[in-house]
């Protein structure tokens, strides 16, 4: 392995390393208060809310991301509703990990004690107040490690985008290595995948340890 031919596609890579990163950090920014209101919604007690709401979810989880993909970017189109490669990309991503956030923090929700709320209610907070500081900070706790499933998910599933023309880092890899005829750019890929998982890890570890507190 040629430190000098590493040198010479180490930037390519990098370049589709950043397409991946700004792939995966505004999906995370969008879908994760988006799940949160879809989770808060599935518990209205106006059924066509909740109904709508689950049909949403069943539709994002029991299509691929893949085929949800192209149905954005090449489907769209045909009912005049036209999106660039990169907001295509994002409107994607967002919806469909959404409606798996979603469903996550429904269950946190649900393992909340209600005798909570009536707790609060007789100290005197408002349904906002009580769910700032009292119900969300647990239910962040219960959904961490699920909700780190589906982020290191995320980081592979980035990759999908080459069916749209984006150049994430796979596919900068895949162009390096079928011109130069060698599998080292695919290597190289493959480190920059388990880099980005490991600083993901390391994040979600950390966030566990801030509501450790929430016993």
């Amino acid at each position: 392995m040629s430190l000098t031919y590493i040198s010479e596609i180490l930037p390519s890579l990098l370049s589709g390393a950043w397409m991946t990163i700004r792939i995966f950090f505004w999906t995370i920014v969008g879908a994760l208060p988006l799940g949160v209101l879809v989770s808060m919604g599935l518990r209205s007690r106006w059924q066509p809310v909740r109904a709508a709401l689950n049909f949403y979810i069943w539709l994002m989880r029991g299509t691929p991301l893949l085929l949800q993909l192209m149905f954005v970017f090449y489907g769209l189109p045909d009912i005049h509703i036209v999106f660039a490669r990169y907001p295509a990309a994002l409107v994607a991503f967002i919806f469909n990990y959404a409606a798996y956030f979603a469903e996550i923090f429904r269950g946190g929700f649900t393992g909340i004690n209600q005798g909570q709320y009536e707790g609060a209610r007789v100290l005197g907070l408002t349904y906002g107040q009580t769910l700032r500081r009292i119900v969300l900070p647990q239910v962040v706790k219960s959904v961490i490690p699920a909700v780190g499933n589906e982020v290191i998910n995320l980081v592979k599933d980035s990759s999908l985008v080459y069916v749209i023309g984006l150049g994430d880092l796979l596919r900068a890899g895949n162009v390096a290595a079928a011109r130069d005829v060698t599998l080292v750019p695919l290597l190289l890929v493959g480190v920059i995948y388990l880099l980005l998982t490991l600083v993901c890890t390391y994040g979600l570890r950390s966030l566990e340890r801030h509501y450790s507190y929430y016993r």
